[in-house]
């Protein structure tokens, strides 16, 4: 089977005579930040590699647009076409490291097409295309590892998939992106706007110039979507994920939140219910006691609830060259421990067998059906009756009022009022706040953040 080595082609003999195992033979597509942490990774700490792999892990050959300064590529093979990685038969692993989706896709689906085994660092690929590259390589018979593509160097992956693997998972909570948590964290600590902390980020080389998928949740959806797939055994569906940035949260949010005694963080947060499966990523108000809410600057972490081992955090750096390179190269390992296993009795891809043809009995739900916790803030005209009459829109929704905070007149006689709701559908929520601004003495839109307890006394 193509990919597999055979008992006599993992072996060879040393210059005694000894049979030794192989090398593994790797090579790089993409020598950027991630890309030349890996390169220096492997040749600094080449020894201990080999002595955990059982046999030595060398770089083959590396593809790169520009050189690395960081990187000596002394002796190493190189080239400016990836693809040529993918087809070089003396390469065994090919480590994907360019990121994005087209290009990424059909390099991996080539390596896979030529016997090579897989590792990456993407979790847009993993996210949009996991399911045809999974299945590929199944029938090839080849590994694709991707611990790299969630939470930088946290080893969630292989901590959900294999040492969580007696549990049912009952949720999973994370600040699974630096940017928008570096961005939270110094509204809160300074005082500072939105806009002028996404700029010192930027400046910091935190966010990008175009900050996009970070701030906007698409980067943590991503993840959040591999992470349910493994939670819960069902297909990647990055397209059901609902994501909600956080270019609209506020100092007075922040400091109102604080003042009822919660933390904004921008979460993805999937949960087993008995109608199916939640998967959303958005600015969430979570008590100050818990673990995720003492989670700050561009750290990540993650939160997974199980059944029997109860609640469990993994903590760490979530980017970075190094910290990334970690998670790839410990890949590597396992590839280097499993390259002649036969690839039906290695560890799913998703945790679970048999999940290609999905699993109908744990549809995705729609945002309008997700049950939670609410903080409303508007602003009224300071007259009698208003806030009478927006109690009344959120009774007959079914939603009943935990706290309620009214502070001083603004210039214009309006009134800041907060509310903290208790838990309800969205879709009555939805329709609440249609109501509420559409009367005549509300000004301006309702801003509502979701308030999750993540109760770890489950």
């Amino acid at each position: 089977m193509p990919g597999i080595d055979t008992p006599f082609t993992n072996w060879t003999r040393n210059d005694q005579g000894s049979r030794t195992l192989k090398p593994v033979r790797v090579g790089i597509c993409g020598l950027g930040t991630v890309g030349g942490g890996t390169f220096n990774v492997l040749m600094r700490n080449a020894d201990d590699i080999a002595r955990r792999a059982g046999r030595p892990i060398v770089v083959e050959q590396v593809a790169h647009r520009s050189l690395n300064p960081e990187c000596d590529l002394t002796g190493i093979k190189t080239t400016t076409d990836v693809y040529e990685v993918a087809r070089n038969p003396d390469v065994d692993v090919l480590v994907e490291l360019v990121g994005g989706y087209e290009v990424a896709r059909e390099l991996v689906l080539s390596a896979i097409a030529n016997g090579k085994h897989v590792v990456t660092a993407n979790k847009a690929l993993i996210a949009v295309h996991g399911n045809e590259i999974f299945k590929a390589a199944h029938e090839q018979g080849v590994i694709v590892a991707f611990e790299a593509a969630v939470a930088g160097g946290i080893p969630v992956i292989k901590s959900l998939r294999e040492g969580l693997g007696a549990n049912r998972i009952e949720w999973v909570a994370g600040i699974i992106n630096g940017t928008g948590n570096y961005i939270l964290t110094h509204m809160r600590s300074e005082g500072r706007a939105f806009e002028d902390v996404l700029a010192e980020a930027q400046a910091l080389g935190y966010a990008e110039a175009d900050p996009t998928f970070d701030v906007e949740g698409i980067d943590a959806a991503h993840k959040l979507t591999i992470l349910a797939s493994i939670a819960y055994g069902v297909p990647l569906q990055f397209e059901k994920a609902y994501t909600e940035g956080i270019s609209r949260v506020t100092f007075d949010d922040v400091e109102q939140a604080d003042n009822l005694g919660y933390v904004i963080k921008h979460l993805g947060i999937s949960k087993r219910t008995d109608a199916g499966l939640e998967l959303r990523v958005h600015p969430t108000l979570i008590p100050k006691d818990r673990l995720l809410a003492n989670v700050h600057g561009v750290k990540n972490a993650i939160a997974i609830m199980g059944d029997a081992v109860g609640p469990t955090l993994y903590y760490g750096a979530g980017a970075g060259a190094e910290p990334t390179a970690s998670a790839v190269v410990a890949d590597l390992l396992d590839v280097a421990r499993d390259i002649a296993t036969d690839h039906h009795y290695r560890v799913p891809y998703l945790a679970f067998s048999g999940i290609g043809e999905g699993d109908g009995s744990q549809p995705i739900l729609p945002m309008e059906d997700i049950v939670t916790a609410y903080y409303l803030r508007l602003l009224a005209v300071d007259r009698p009756g208003v806030l009478a009459r927006v109690a009344t829109i959120l009774s007959e929704q079914g939603i009943s009022i935990e706290a309620l905070v009214q502070k001083e007149a603004t210039e214009g006689e309006l009134v800041p009022i907060i509310l903290l709701t208790h838990s309800c559908r969205e879709k009555h929520m939805n329709e609440a706040i249609r109501q509420i601004e559409s009367m005549a003495d509300i000004a301006g839109s309702v801003t509502r953040i979701r308030v999750e307890s993540l109760d770890e006394q489950e």
